[in-house]
């Protein structure tokens, strides 16, 4: 997972699909570790646990990664950690 600046002045989080130690784990459970599936965690992760970011973070997931944005770098910190 990757954090860094954008050329448009935010702030990106960047999940590369299929490289998280959890993955065999999330697939026997019959889902698939794409990008979507990142967006859903996160979603949910926000919602129980951190709800004062959820109006700063935009997400963005595709196929083979999941990115959020924001211009808070320390929301990103946060969803990161």
């Amino acid at each position: 997972m990757r954090l860094y600046e954008n050329t448009a002045g935010q702030f990106e989080l960047v999940l590369e699909a299929g490289t998280t130690d959890v993955d065999d784990l999330i697939e026997q459970l019959g889902h698939e570790p794409n990008g979507y599936f990142w967006e859903g965690a996160a979603q949910l992760l926000v919602s129980a646990q951190a709800p004062a970011l959820a109006d700063r973070l935009t997400y963005d997931p595709e196929g083979g990664m999941f990115v959020a944005y924001s211009h808070d770098h320390a929301a990103l910190e946060e969803l990161k950690n």
